[in-house]
């Protein structure tokens, strides 16, 4: 799952206009988070926004693809975004607020167990 300094750099200067973000290696791809809530991941030189019942429609929608970690079976609740979003950084802010509402919906159903 490596990525590239440039591609990270890339990404996360695209994602600057939410503000209060940060980003930690792991498994040799790059987390994101906004506050606390992991919201998004770039593995192989490609990002992924979490995705839950809510928000999986547009996903689907827009031709995105789940992130199946080392070409596994069972995809994680991370997918793709739009090729396109990648080339308007207002676009991809707004793809990548849905992700940060999933992360958050995420949390609070954990709260509530």
């Amino acid at each position: 799952m490596a990525v590239s300094p440039d591609y990270r750099d890339y990404v996360l200067e695209l994602l600057a206009p939410m503000g209060c973000l940060r980003h930690t290696v792991m498994f040799g791809g790059v987390g994101i988070y906004s506050h606390d809530h992991f919201f998004a991941l770039i593995a192989e030189d490609a990002l992924y926004l979490k995705v839950d019942p809510i928000n999986r429609p547009d996903f689907e929608a827009a031709g995105c693809e789940p992130f199946r970690p080392f070409g596994g079976d069972k995809p994680m609740s991370y997918w793709s975004v739009p090729l396109d979003a990648l080339e308007d950084p207002d676009l991809l802010v707004d793809w990548a607020r849905k992700g940060v509402e999933a992360a958050m919906r995420a949390k609070a159903g954990k709260r509530k167990r």
